[in-house]
Parts: structure tokens; sequence; C-alpha cells
């Protein structure tokens, strides 16, 4: 004999008491459900970045600050690599996005040694030459190297934008500045340029800018235009 086991009957939908609360003049119609205040800070939302203004103090580097964080950083375990990173950097106006993205087939070390420099956000390509120092470190680089990327990590793989602002930061409290230091501080090198006098639009080509006026606000860091205010 099979004994069977009793049918429990389940109520109907209609026959189910719903629990409301109210809150705030809304209705929940779901009990485990309850409403988050507008004033309450959901921790999976990021807060909004404040303005680099109130970040930074400034943003640029002089040339003589680029020469302590390139010798700062030739005390890393990589020092070759990171030295050269931020010396192209800062010669060239490389955001890092075009950095690390740099190829061995961008690069040409023959008798007119040059780099052909390609752009993002639609910046304009451009061929810049290099100069000895310049030349060196890559040949350096060149012997050991085995990937198409000029910037590779230890493991081989090309190197981040986010590891090249932590390298980057990480060498400017090595080397003693009182301020953060960021990547794309060295893609102001309107500043040492402009001090030499080099036209805006010959800068503007240099960079890549398309708009002028992306220049020109670079060129503002410029104090060779005040150097004779005060003489008589």
């Amino acid at each position: 004999m099979t004994h069977q086991l009793p049918l429990r009957t389940v109520p109907r939908k209609s026959n189910v008491a719903t629990l409301r609360s109210t809150q705030w003049g809304f209705t929940m119609t779901k009990s485990n459900l309850r409403l988050v205040s507008p004033h309450t800070v959901i921790g999976t939302v990021p807060p909004m970045r404040r303005p680099n203004a109130e970040l930074r103090t400034r943003e640029y580097l002089t040339e003589a600050e680029v020469e302590r964080l390139i010798k700062a950083a030739k005390a890393n375990r990589n020092g070759q690599r990171d030295a050269t990173m931020i010396l192209l950097a800062f010669r060239h106006g490389f955001r890092a996005a075009e950095l690390v993205d740099l190829r061995w087939d961008q690069v040409d070390l023959g008798r007119n040694a040059c780099l052909h420099v390609r752009r993002v956000k639609n910046g304009m390509a451009s061929v810049h030459p290099l100069q000895g120092d310049e030349m060196r470190a890559l040949r350096e680089l060149k012997r050991s190297a085995d990937s198409p990327f000029v910037f590779v990590s230890e493991r081989g793989a090309p190197f981040t934008r986010a590891g090249f602002a932590k390298m980057v930061a990480r060498t400017g409290q090595e080397a003693g500045f009182k301020f953060g230091v960021h990547p794309h501080m060295l893609r102001h090198p309107c500043y040492a340029l402009a001090n030499r006098g080099h036209d805006t639009r010959a800068l503007q080509a240099y960079l890549g800018h398309k708009n002028i006026q992306h220049t020109v606000r670079y060129t503002e860091l410029s104090p060779t235009r005040f150097k004779d205010f005060w003489r008589a």
C-alpha cells in the first residue's frame, strides 16, 4: 500500500495579503524592500572627482625638475626603461596612452634618427627628430627587446597607463618633490619650448593639437612674456 502525502493548497494571489509601508510619501508593495534616503551615499557609486585646480598646485615640470625625476628613475629596478619613458614623454609631449602604445616600427635609429609620433584624441601625427641621449637610451632598450612594443612590463606585456602613472608618482616621491607628480606634467614641454621663443603654430604641430587654443593654454605657462615688465 502506498501512502500519499496530503496536498497543501496554495492560496490564490488575490487572497494573499500585501503588506504596504509608506515612506516619504511613496508606497512600497513589498515588505522586504525599503526606500533609501536621497541624502544617503551609496557605497558602490564613487564620489565626484574634484577639479584639478583643487587637487594640484601646478600642471607642469621645469627642465631641471624633469632631469631630477629621470635621475631618481634610474635608481628603480627597471631604471633604464623608466628613465627612458620619462625622457620621451617630456621631449615629445606624449600622453600616457601614446607613450605606452609606442612600437619599435615607429622608431628610426638610422642616420637621420626620428620618431613617428601617433596621437590620440584625433590629434595630428608628426615626425620628431631624436636627440643623442634619446638614441642611446632607445638602443640600450632595443638590445633586449622581445616585443613589438618599446616599453614592456617584467612579464613582457605592454606597459599600461595605470602602471606608468604609478611609476611617475612613486618616482616623484623618491625624487623628493613636495607636490604630487603625474604623467600629464610631462605633456607640457611647451613650458620649456616657449621659453626658447618657438612659434605657437610650430608648437601646435609638435604636440598634434588640432585646435590652437589648447596650445595657447600651455604656452601661457611660460614666464618669458613677463620678462621685461619691470625693466626701465
